[in-house]
């Protein structure tokens, strides 16, 4: 497997693939870990349909990807966020709103630019090879903010995860650190969605997360645990996909799906043998 590495760092678009996807995948799994616990990991699903109707867009308009995508999917991440608090939608029913919406207006503006073809494949289940120069720029200053401000509010986006009446009490401003995290999520999810896909990305927040929480309990110890996970499984992924010539986001996701299954069987020997 080490000689099958070494070789996929000759070719360039592996390499830009690699090190946007290892960021990713560490921005993703960190945040999840809050967002599982909080009952938000479906707003990952809502935002890459988001990120979606955008890119098809910005295909059409002849612009930057990921310019045109990451303010939309921020601004969608907000609306999603105030109209679960603050409506009578709630927050299944507001992220179905918008993420079939979006979905839509991406498929109807694909078909009338394009046609309905292989572009709608690599929109909905990514492509190793969509990652350009400035792309992979892009993507490195963006997970660089993301794992800054996440490791700089760690402690307060722990307490308002765990107990936000609490933390409201104890004066800090859930709604800001909530808002934080939504921003968070984003920008990850904008900035995996072209290599994973929309139908994918969303894995990559809730796989790690789930499967750390079969066996560990502490939240710094799941959340350290799903990043190792994260990586590891995108790695992995990309490897098999090179071998065998298979999709990568669906590579990713199906040793994401293994490893989870692996953390099931552990926490239940434990749970038997009393460990």
């Amino acid at each position: 497997m080490i000689t099958t590495f070494l070789e996929m760092l000759s070719y360039a678009f592996l390499v830009r693939a690699l090190i946007v996807g290892v960021l990713v995948s560490l921005c993703a799994s960190l945040l999840g870990v809050s967002l599982v616990l909080k009952r938000y990991s479906m707003i990952g699903d809502g935002l890459s349909h988001v990120g979606f109707g955008t890119l098809a867009i910005a295909t059409a308009l002849n612009v930057a990807p990921l310019m045109v995508s990451i303010p939309v999917v921020v601004i969608a991440a907000f609306l999603l966020l105030r109209i679960s608090e603050n409506s009578k939608i709630k927050g299944d029913a507001a992220i179905a709103l918008i993420s079939s919406g979006a979905l839509a207006i991406g498929v109807v503006v694909i078909s009338m630019t394009t046609g309905m073809n292989t572009d709608v494949c690599n929109y909905l289940f990514g492509s190793i090879l969509a990652m350009s120069k400035s792309d992979v720029y892009l993507s490195i200053a963006l997970a660089a903010v993301v794992l800054f401000l996440f490791l700089l509010f760690y402690h307060r986006i722990f307490a308002v995860t765990f107990d936000e009446t609490f933390a409201k009490a104890a004066g800090i401003k859930t709604g800001v650190y909530n808002m934080l995290l939504a921003f968070l999520t984003a920008i990850t999810i904008a900035l995996g969605m072209r290599m994973m896909g929309a139908m994918l990305i969303s894995s990559l927040i809730i796989f790690p997360a789930l499967s750390s929480m079969r066996v560990f309990k502490q939240f710094k110890t799941v959340t350290i645990s799903s990043g190792l996970i994260s990586v590891i499984a995108f790695v992995i992924g990309v490897v098999i996909s090179y071998l065998y010539a298979t999709p990568t986001g669906a590579s990713v996701v199906i040793v994401n799906m293994f490893i989870f299954i692996l953390f099931w069987v552990i926490k239940i020997f434990k749970g038997r043998t009393g460990l």
